[in-house]
């Protein structure tokens, strides 16, 4: 039995038991440069559209902590020759590429992955025609670790800080 089955069957619940995650609110990012960790990959089809045929596509779920809470952001690259601009600028995002490079797309190490993104609100209609609004990857930018400094690092301290005594 896989571990992420196992995962999967914790996550079930029976008829009786109580419940109190009411989940969080939807969190929209102002316009601007965010880091994300990419949390979710799956392999897809796009139907096709007046410019795009039908193709494969990866449907990326990144997310940002933000002080208001986790924002969701569903992205997906087609996988389609003039498209293939946006899949580099994302490989190079998480720094698996390099610019100029040829890179075999490895999709087994894009979860977990971290990167920086420009990204925009979008306003759109549902299907009862009520404005809502998600948030969009505007551009990614090239990987810099400056951007990521390691989780474990001490923090700091700033020039006029006091030393703390610790006796």
């Amino acid at each position: 039995m896989s571990d992420n089955y196992k995962n999967n069957q914790d996550m079930c619940m029976d008829w009786d038991d109580a419940i109190e995650n009411d989940g969080q609110e939807f969190v929209i990012l102002p316009e601007g440069d965010y880091n994300f960790t990419v949390t979710d990959f799956e392999r897809g089809r796009f139907p096709g559209g007046p410019k795009v045929p039908a193709c494969n596509k990866a449907a990326l779920t990144l997310q940002v902590k933000t002080d208001d809470g986790i924002a969701i952001i569903r992205t997906d690259l087609l996988l389609y020759r003039s498209l293939e601009w946006r899949i580099s600028a994302f490989f190079r995002c998480i720094g698996q590429k390099k610019h100029g490079e040829r890179l075999v797309m490895d999709w087994n190490k894009v979860v977990g992955s971290k990167g920086r993104a420009h990204f925009k609100p979008r306003t759109y209609q549902d299907k009862d025609g009520n404005d809502k609004q998600a948030n969009d990857v505007s551009r990614f930018y090239d990987y810099d670790e400056k951007n990521f400094p390691a989780e474990d690092e001490w923090m700091e301290l700033p020039d006029d800080a006091e030393e703390l005594p610790f006796e």
